[in-house]
């Protein structure tokens, strides 16, 4: 017959606990976006008279990319300015003869806005001649071109792509058990099978504000350095983020007695095993991290639990 709280000791073999390192290991599939993607459009309708891009080409922050028909546009300004300079003029002689008195206070306050009209006018004219030239809001690269000369384009019309790639975005979802393992400035590392054996580097930029209800994870970006521009925006990668953590309690996964859902070990305190529930966490090959329900210093049972029950007097057997 086995051994029992009123018969023999049931043979066991434990292992002491005590805290120490951890390093947890993340994986999740990442999908590649550019740190910043716009589609190239004009702000109004009108004639493309010169494309000033190369489908491919690097360019830099206000560059113009397409040049639209300005000609009305241009005789406005003209116009604007003629009015200008000439409103500058009767407010020049109006000032000095008011220094006489040939000419009333009112008149000269009339005049001075007249001036500010015309000079609003032209700058009015100015802004509208400059949304006929397609700029570039941001350094980065173009794409394809989608129009030709003599095209009428729009503000629904798409004339090209721009992407900034010099710095990469990385998407992916984690798990919400992992959100208190998550935190801005944990490094990343990224891999692609375009690349085998090429690691990237990067850093965790923000995590969303929630968690998605449907798949219980929460989107976390990442940021890596793209300098020589091998990683194109749409890639998937495969990410890896790891923690070391300090006293951690780690015990032998033989020691885990699970039942109903619930995981058990057994202890052994005044030679008889002790049941206790834990919470896990964190997994190693063959060991598993306990979160609750044990102490540093706890002895448990890792071979003989199948035999024990709770108050069973138990013999630890020694180990070589």
């Amino acid at each position: 017959m086995g051994g029992g709280a009123h018969g023999d000791p049931i043979a066991v073999v434990t292992r002491r606990i005590a805290s120490q390192s951890f390093v947890d290991h993340f994986t999740a599939l990442g999908t590649a976006r550019s740190n910043e993607s716009i589609d190239v459009t004009a702000r109004i309708s009108s004639i493309v008279t010169a494309i000033r891009f190369r489908e491919g080409q690097r360019v830099r922050t206000g560059d113009v990319l397409v040049t639209l028909e300005s000609r009305q546009e241009s005789a406005s300004l003209s116009l604007a300015e003629a009015q200008e300079k000439q409103a500058e003029n009767q407010f020049a002689r109006s000032r000095t003869l008011a220094a006489t008195r040939a000419v009333s206070a009112a008149d000269l306050e009339q005049l001075e806005a007249n001036l500010m009209v015309a000079r609003a006018q032209v700058r009015g004219a100015k802004a509208r001649l400059d949304t006929l030239s397609v700029k570039a809001p941001f350094a980065g690269t173009v794409g394809l071109r989608k129009v030709s000369l003599g095209d009428l384009v729009g503000p629904e019309t798409v004339i090209t792509t721009l992407d900034d790639t010099s710095l990469i975005k990385l998407e992916f979802g984690m798990p919400e058990s992992y959100i208190t393992d998550l935190k801005p400035g944990q490094q990343i590392t990224a891999e692609s099978s375009v690349f085998p054996g090429r690691r990237f580097t990067g850093t965790v930029a923000s995590l969303d504000t929630r968690v998605d209800a449907a798949t219980r994870s929460i989107t976390v970006i990442a940021t890596v350095p793209n300098d020589d521009n091998q990683l194109k925006p749409g890639m998937f990668l495969t990410v890896s983020l790891e923690k070391k953590r300090d006293d951690v309690l780690l015990i032998p996964e033989e020691a885990l007695v699970p039942r109903e859902g619930r995981q058990y070990v057994f202890l052994v305190e005044d030679g008889k095993a002790i049941e206790r529930e834990v919470s896990l966490g964190g997994r190693a090959p063959g060991l598993a991290e306990v979160r609750t329900g044990l102490e540093a210093g706890a002895v448990v049972i890792t071979e003989g639990t199948q035999r024990v029950r709770n108050g069973s007097a138990v013999q630890v057997a020694p180990t070589s």
